[in-house]
């Protein structure tokens, strides 16, 4: 059993944005965030502003993900980056409107810039904003205190204002548990009881059974954040939109934060993700796919600190399963006071959620009570009946309703009864809806999870398509939620069935052509979209919609149309490798040249060209002894016929990457032909992304050949190339290796700054492999300045993240080696082992602030 977390405040983890100029100020942000965290609040501690090129989108995504903006000034105005008016930190402040403004200024500052003391003027004549003086990083600490915890009581008493699902710092466990649509009912007693048969000795799997709409996964969330709140760490695997046991492993592997990259078999990555930890993993919605239980058996036998919920309309018939049969809530009985039975009160709050000021009055009761009973207690039918109140009273509800009841179930018989209450609630809520309204929802079942406004107004393809979402809406038939601070819509899978059903076949072909011709549109403006300052939204939207782009994906290869097949994986490369999915991409590129071999479909250049580069850039990294060159060779051979430069030339990296990491030892000479052939083809096709790629690993193959003055030439080089287009990742491996230059040269502290940049990177974006890179960069800049037990704490930190997220680092490809080892050989290595111990119990930010 876990220790518990420590009890959250009624603050809920507010996140506290603190801006300032970073060196001049070191001791005054260190005061900050203990203030901060002493009152249990997150701190949000960005430090790009004042340094130079800041991608304004990453700071503004820290803003728009904190609840408060604190202030802290000196002497020093910041760097104005080119082609821009104002610092990064004037640009924080501006961008702060909306949020409570604590600012303190740090006096007697003699020699304060002209253009910070002209912001101050500015600040002091704003009245939103609260700012003090102080003279000592303990003041400041002190001050601090007192205003947010002054603050706290002024303005979040009476709760938490939301926020964008994105965080700022990487989330301990997986998936978010899904925010759910109402409030838990009746099932309070279910819920516990399922707790403590989830935490009995010797249990380690559990089974909601029970129709589809009963309420299972409605529990199993409850579950979900109770053993949160608990200390465990929590993974939830939706499998709604799956259509095939294959995609299971990659989801539960996703849920728990392990990225299918391809670099390593993803069971093993999952397993040892979750060695060291107490991992509570809820499965929902398993039922049509119960050939994958023995992916949930391995994964229980092999982890002894692993609990697994699965809801599922059937059990898995496994031998340490133990099921609990959810049923539907309770009815009035005879006598007893209708408002206290379950039943009744989901549908008042649910009815009251459409019609405000909605409540039981003892003309309504009767009728709300036959109306549940009606619905025989099943939650799903309620709240599609109680949907209707905006427009029928409880009577002309009850009337209207017996009526269609009486109908309808006779047309399902073979159907059992609960299930045939649940369609036929969902058929008669269909009938009261317009023409368009329905032929609205017949086209929305082509989508497979969720889906933007964009898409449901692409796929819907007429002008009314905005009022026929809302009826939907309105109708309980199609629901809403947030999701990185994007609007999604989804339809409940037995409501999708029901929808599938009503459609034309012509209209539902239309339909799924224009949903094919959406993602493929959104995959072709996402190219540019991602390689601008608009990247961390394009990452958002694409993430969002990830479910439907991979069912786009199965829908082209089961239809045979392997070009546009190919042509969308092209185009995701990017987000694809961000989001941790190149692994998924390559097992689509693979069953993409098998299914060609097997039907003896002939492949355009371009499509054979993108499908063996997939086919086998990633696989070296998961077995280096595969001989992946002849594929990459004939990869771009294929390109370069065609014309497709930046192709050929990104072939030519991967190979080179291959041939050095061949276990037999590496091919200098082969690698070395390829990057020059790589940079050649980068450079004729204006390519700075790919050209910033091609010189950092030259700068790699001249550390194997021991040429360190001229990797470091590559790798000054390539932050400059990178800079010169406006796409993170590039930047943050370009300035992450310009980086191990300067440290193997000697410039510790300028290594730190590009360590600490291209960390604060990563974390904006969300991306685990530039996380773990940062963090090993700051280990290397410890080990040369004899930190031996922080350098352990950050090589501990960084093999942890790896570990629990399923990203490899070759033997050989790890920078640190040589630091670590001169570490060592200077007497460090038992207070290096010692603070890699340490790490196992800290959270990365915790590494990263510690002395």
């Amino acid at each position: 059993m876990p220790a518990p977390v420590q009890i959250r405040t009624p603050d809920q983890r507010l996140r506290v944005f603190v801006s300032s100029t970073l060196k001049e100020l070191e001791a005054e942000r260190r005061a900050a965030r203990a203030a901060i965290e002493r009152l249990h609040l997150a701190p949000v501690m960005f430090e790009l502003g004042a340094r130079p090129h800041p991608p304004r989108s990453l700071y503004r995504s820290y803003l728009q993900q904190s609840d408060i903006f604190v202030g802290i000034y000196g002497e020093r105005y910041g760097w104005v980056a080119p082609d821009e008016a104002i610092s990064g930190l004037e640009d924080e402040y501006r961008l702060s409107a909306g949020k409570p403004l604590l600012v303190y200024i740090r006096e007697p500052s003699p020699g304060r810039e002209p253009r910070l003391a002209a912001l101050l003027a500015d600040i002091r004549s704003d009245d939103r904003t609260s700012y003090k003086s102080f003279s000592t990083p303990a003041e400041l600490e002190e001050l601090l205190v007192s205003d947010l915890a002054t603050l706290l009581a002024d303005r979040f008493v009476a709760g938490v204002p939301e926020r964008d699902d994105a965080s700022p710092e990487p989330q301990r466990g997986g998936a978010r548990i899904p925010a759910p649509y109402t409030a838990l009912i009746g099932r309070e007693s279910d819920a516990q009881e399922v707790h403590d048969l989830l935490l009995a000795p010797g249990s380690r799997l559990v089974t909601l059974v029970g129709p589809g709409g009963i309420g299972k996964s409605r529990l199993a969330i409850d579950i979900a954040q109770r053993m949160a709140e608990e200390g465990w760490d929590v993974g939830f695997a939706a499998l709604e939109s799956l259509t095939s046991a294959s995609g299971v492993l990659s989801t539960i592997a996703r849920a728990l934060g392990v990225r299918d990259t391809g670099e390593a078999p993803l069971e093993g990555a999952v397993l040892a993700a979750i060695a060291d930890r107490d991992q509570f993993l809820v499965i929902d919605n398993m039922e049509h796919l119960l050939e994958a239980t023995d992916v949930v058996l391995r994964l229980i036998t092999a982890s002894p600190r692993l609990k697994v919920l699965v809801t599922s309309r059937a059990p898995l018939r496994l031998r340490a399963e133990r099921t609990f049969e959810v049923r539907p809530l309770a009815l009035p009985e005879d006598g007893a006071v209708a408002a206290d039975a379950p039943a009744v009160r989901l549908f008042v709050e649910r009815a009251s959620a459409v019609r405000p000021g909605f409540a039981l009055t003892p003309e309504n009761t009767a009728d709300v009570v036959a109306i549940c009973r009606a619905l025989d207690g099943v939650p799903l039918a309620i709240e599609i009946a109680a949907a209707r109140i905006r427009v029928y009273s409880p009577h002309e509800l009850v009337t209207r309703l017996d009526s269609a009841l009486s109908v309808l179930v006779g047309g399902a018989r073979d159907l059992p009864a609960r299930q045939r209450t649940i369609r036929s609630t969902i058929e008669w809520s269909v009938r009261l809806l317009d023409d368009p309204a329905r032929r609205a929802l017949a086209l929305l079942s082509v989508f497979s999870g969720a889906f933007s406004r964009d898409a449901a107004q692409a796929v819907l393809g007429d002008a009314a398509a905005e009022e026929d979402l809302e009826a939907l809406l309105d109708a309980s038939l199609v629901h809403a939620r947030e999701h990185g601070g994007i609007r999604v819509f989804t339809l409940l899978s037995l409501v999708r069935a029901y929808a599938g059903e009503l459609g034309q076949e012509g209209d539902l072909d239309a339909a799924r052509e224009r949903w094919v011709a959406h993602y493929r549109r959104l995959s072709e403006e996402s190219v540019a979209g991602v390689r601008s300052d608009d990247e961390l939204e394009w990452l958002r939207a694409l993430d969002a919609e990830s479910e439907n782009i991979a069912a786009v994906m199965r829908w082209l290869l089961h239809e045979r149309r392997l070009d546009e097949a190919a042509e969308l994986a092209w185009r995701l490369y990017l987000p694809l490798w961000l989001n941790g999915l190149l692994g998924v991409v390559q097992g689509w590129m693979s069953e993409l040249l098998d299914i060609a071999a097997r039907d003896q479909i002939p492949l355009s250049a371009f499509t054979e060209a993108t499908a063996r580069y997939y086919a086998n850039a990633i696989s070296f990294w998961r077995d280096p002894d595969l001989d992946v060159a002849p594929g990459l060779r004939r990869s771009a051979e294929l390109f370069d016929g065609i014309g497709e430069g930046s192709g050929a030339a990104l072939a030519r990296v991967s190979l080179a990457l291959a041939l050095l990491a061949r276990p037999n030892g590496p091919d200098v000479g082969g690698a070395g032909t390829a990057l020059a052939e790589a940079i050649d083809g980068y450079r004729a096709a204006g390519d700075d992304w790919g050209l910033a790629m091609a010189l950092v690993t030259r700068g790699r193959l001249d550390l194997v050949r021991g040429d360190v003055a001229q990797a470091r030439k590559n790798f000054d080089e390539a932050p400059v190339v990178a800079a010169r287009q406006r796409e993170h990742l590039a930047l943050v491996i370009a300035r992450h290796h310009r980086g191990w230059g300067r440290l193997l040269t000697g410039d510790i502290d300028g290594a730190e700054d590009d360590f600490a940049e291209g960390l604060d990177v990563s974390i904006a974006m969300g991306h685990d492999e530039g996380i773990a890179y940062g963090v090993e960069g700051l280990l290397g800049v410890a080990a040369a300045r004899g930190q031996a037990r922080q350098a352990g704490r950050l090589f501990g930190a960084a093999q942890t993240l790896r570990r629990r997220t399923g990203i490899v680092n070759l033997a050989g490809f790890a920078l640190y080696d040589p630091a670590v080892a001169a570490l060592r050989a200077a007497g460090g290595g038992e207070e290096f082992d010692a603070g890699a111990a340490e790490a196992a119990t800290m959270r990365i930010p915790d590494v990263l602030n510690s002395e």
